[in-house]
Formats: structure tokens, sequence, C-alpha cells
């Protein structure tokens, strides 16, 4: 006996109307047809105006090495506390890793990465930024990087799948890299009338700047020229703005913060990831790593009032926040914090998710991943993160 006794075949208006469906499908452009498959994917009897709210997400990763000790279980993050008293918040995170760059790119890519801490490859696995680029059919401008400044840090915008690769990688932004003082002093007063230096600079820009290019035969795939200059106008603004002058200990990861909060009511992209490491600090000093901490759950909080002053951003974005992975248990012979003793404050950390969808003030003391984040954030776009190992977060949704 079937399993749906009432089941019938289609009827040819049904037909009809299926193809008429796929012919439409054919006509449209690659973001146009994500968006309508999207909106058939919604749980049968959703209207639009009961579908999800959530259209963005800014991921921030709270990197450098940070206990939960220091944030949530502390007086060190009002901010931090704040969103997660009006959000989900998961305490027992479980990393694998405990080297910055591979803990950090297990995040973006839902995958265990095995890279040592002085490696400087891309993973062989899609990120999250590729992930939703191809499969959402996001534009360019639509999904973007915000670093403190290292190097390896310019390698979470995508990996070397070959069915991804730099094509779909995001607009990458390194705070320190472009927002410095030098920038600054040849750029000041230059607007509005031609200036070698000035034309010069733009020049170290655009190499500075990862950003991806536009593909012949695929249109959108790329920044095309009118986002490229509007890009570069953003950027010129920043340097004559205050970022390039923010200076002292962990002014790299307020600067990153910083270029976020200045992007997102510009571009108002579907994804915008921040990635601070000044923590790591800690190694010499226990004091200096409180001391960052503080200063990026200061920038942090003003990250959400942006959002929250924001009408349309208040009511579609979500965010997360959550490090790479925690410290050691106890303090080193410096009278700082290493992490390499394998102990549950190094492998456990917490995850903080806010949102229009999500639960309010609830705590899930269920056992999570790190790796769970990319294809959480994946499926709230309804693409899915092929090569992740992760799962859905539990008790997310309201």
């Amino acid at each position: 006996m079937s399993a749906f006794p009432h089941s019938r075949g289609p009827s040819r208006r049904e037909v009809l109307r299926g193809g008429a469906l796929l012919a439409a499908l054919a006509a449209l452009s690659g973001r146009a047809r994500a968006e309508l498959l999207a909106s058939l994917a919604a749980p049968s009897g959703a209207s639009l105006a009961g579908a999800p709210a959530t259209q963005r997400v800014v991921l921030v990763v709270f990197g450098g090495g940070v206990r939960s000790r220091e944030t949530l279980l502390s007086d060190n993050t009002p901010n931090l506390r704040r969103i997660a008293e009006q959000g989900v918040t998961y305490p027992l995170v479980r990393v694998e890793n405990n080297g910055h760059y591979a803990a950090a790119l297990s995040i973006f890519t839902g995958i265990t990465e095995n890279f040592g801490i002085r490696e400087n490859d891309r993973s062989p696995h899609p990120t999250l930024f590729e992930y939703l680029r191809k499969g959402a059919g996001l534009s360019a401008a639509d999904v973007w990087l915000s670093t403190s400044g290292s190097e390896q840090e310019t390698n979470y915008s995508h990996g070397t799948d070959p069915r991804y690769g730099a094509a779909y990688g995001a607009n990458l932004i390194g705070g320190e890299g472009i927002f410095n003082a030098e920038f600054r002093a040849l750029l000041g007063g230059s607007a509005g009338r031609p200036d070698p230096a000035r034309d010069s600079q733009l020049r170290r820009l655009r190499a500075a700047v990862r950003t991806p290019l536009p593909v012949p035969g695929r249109d959108g795939v790329g920044n095309d020229a009118e986002a490229a200059a509007r890009i570069e106008s953003y950027i010129l603004d920043e340097l004559r703005g205050g970022t390039a002058a923010i200076t002292g200990l962990g002014s790299n990861d307020a600067k990153a913060l910083r270029v976020a909060r200045n992007l997102l009511p510009i571009f108002r992209p579907k994804l915008l990831a921040v990635t601070l490491r000044n923590a790591d600090v800690a190694h010499g000093s226990f004091n200096d790593y409180v001391s960052v901490i503080r200063r990026n759950d200061a920038e942090l909080g003003a990250l959400h009032d942006a959002i929250l002053g924001d009408p349309q951003l208040a009511a579609s974005t979500a965010l997360f926040v959550l490090p790479e992975f925690g410290r050691d248990r106890d303090l080193n012979a410096r009278r700082g914090l290493d992490h390499g003793d394998d102990s549950p404050e190094l492998h456990q950390v917490s995850l903080v998710a806010w949102g229009p969808d999500f639960r309010k003030g609830k705590v899930v003391n269920q056992e999570v991943r790190s790796l769970d984040v990319c294809p959480a954030i994946a499926s709230m776009f309804r693409v899915q993160a092929g090569s992740a190992l992760g799962r859905p977060l539990p008790g997310l949704f309201a």
C-alpha cells in the first residue's frame, strides 16, 4: 500500500502551471532565480509577510583566544552580555583546534581544519562566503570580510575548491593594512582636484583591497565597475574619517569593528564577517588581554547599537559572536595565558546569537561545535553547506 493513500497524479492544469514556472525560472537572472526558489522553499502556507525576517547576518569572530571567564562570566563585556540577554547563548561550544588560524578558518568552512599556527595556505574547502555567493546568488557587493590585518586572515575569504574559489569570495578589507596613518596623511585634503599622490595611493588601495573580479560570461559573480567605484569611495571616506586615527592596544581589532560598523549602513551586505586577533597579547600579559577584550566589547556594542538605530537593519539583521577558542586554565610564568593545556577552558567557548527570528533571553545548555556556525548561517539563506560537517544549532529559532 502507498505511504500516501490519498495522493494522486498531477492534473493537466498543474502540469501546464509547472511548465510555465520552469520557463520563467530559465528567463531569470542568477540572483532573481535564487530568490524565487528560496520563496518557494518556504514552509507551506507561509506568505511573504510571514517569511523569516532575517535578510542579513553579521558574524564576529571575537578571536585571539578568549575564555568565557573573561567575557560572559565577567563584567568585562557589558555589551556582549546585553546582546546575550536579548538572544540565545550557547555556553558549551566545542572547539577542536587550538591554533588561531585553523580554529578561525574552521568556523568559516564548517570543517576541522588542521593547518599549523604558521601556515598560510587556503583551505581546500569552500567557505561560508562562497556557499552564499553561489548558492543564494548573492552579488560580490553583498558579502564582506573585515579583518584586523594579518595575512592569514585574508584566506578566510575563499578556499581553493574548484567548484567555488576566488570568483565567489568576499570583498575583503584589512583594517590595519588599509586604514593607517600613512594612507590618511597622503589622501587627506586631496578630494576634488587632481593629485598624483592620491592617484598613486588609489593604485595601492586597489592592490591591497581584495575584491572578487568580474568573470566573463558570468554576470554578477565579481564586482562590476559601479560596485568597485563605491568601494573605493567608501575607503577614501574612511581614511579621511576617524578609522585611520585609531591607535593603542588592540587598535587593529578596533579598526576592523569600526570598518564593519561604518560599512553596514552603506552597502547593507547580506553577510558581513569580522575577525579579531589582538587578544593574543594574553601570552605576555593577562591585564593587556583583558584591556583588549574590554575595548573590543565597546566597539561590538557600537556595532550593535548601529544596527538597532537603523529600523531596516534592526528588523532584518542577525548577529553571531564567538571566539575561535579559549585559553589555558592557569597563568603562565609571565602572568599571561597561553593556549595549549587542552583544558575545558581552552576547548569550550560561548556563542551568542541575536536576531529577529531567534529566541530571546535563552541559554541552550547542549554541547554544540564551532563547526555548526557555517551550516547554521547557510541554512538561514536556504543554502546547503555541502562540505561542512557541522549541524544546525538547536533551540535557535523562536
